[in-house]
């Protein structure tokens, strides 16, 4: 197969994917009007499948990432990933722009979800909840990473990815999260 045709039909695949994602997002809305429904995540197939997988987060933090995992009704895994994309789980990161913490949280963002942005546990939690609006806004798992890292204003006025650095932000947290499907 020429690699014209394999764009082709990868484009065709992700085509089709959008349109069944179209009809079930109007399906889910109509059935769902006025009501308050977190979507679900589907965990990515592993890329190596491992039974019993322990998910690579230091003991004093799994609490919390677990506690997330269940509040928002996200994968663990995911959270991990984030988690180690954005801050290699380090309770005291600070990035240039002044986000802090595991998740990588803006003091205004976590000030807006009532959590201490400085607290490990909370950190997580606001990391997490904030992920889930992110998913709950956008209508796919890479665009709400996409707006997680550069922000949902950045993701709706580019249509997309806004930047190469976003682009390869998502694909880190993807190839992660696949490593770490299914782990506990």
């Amino acid at each position: 197969m020429g690699e014209r045709e394999g764009t082709h039909r990868r484009l065709g695949a992700l085509l089709l994917v959008a349109a069944l994602a179209g009809g079930v997002a109007v399906f889910v809305g109509n059935a769902t009007a006025g009501k308050t429904v977190f979507r679900a995540v589907v965990e990515p197939k592993p890329l190596d499948p491992q039974v019993g997988l322990t998910c690579p987060v230091p003991q004093e933090l799994r609490h919390a990432f677990e506690r997330a995992s269940r509040d928002t009704a996200l994968p663990l895994s995911m959270l991990v990933a984030v988690g180690k994309v954005e801050s290699n789980l380090e309770v005291n990161a600070r990035s240039s722009a002044g986000a802090r913490g595991i998740l990588q949280l803006m003091p205004a963002t976590a000030a807006a979800l009532q959590l201490n942005v400085n607290d490990p546990s909370a950190n997580v939690l606001a990391g997490a909840r904030y992920l889930r609006q992110m998913l709950d806004q956008f209508s796919s798992t890479d665009l709400a990473l996409a707006a997680y890292n550069a922000g949902p204003t950045a993701v709706h006025n580019a249509g997309g990815f806004p930047s190469r650095g976003v682009q390869t932000y998502v694909a880190n947290v993807d190839e992660l999260w696949r490593s770490f499907a299914g782990c506990i």
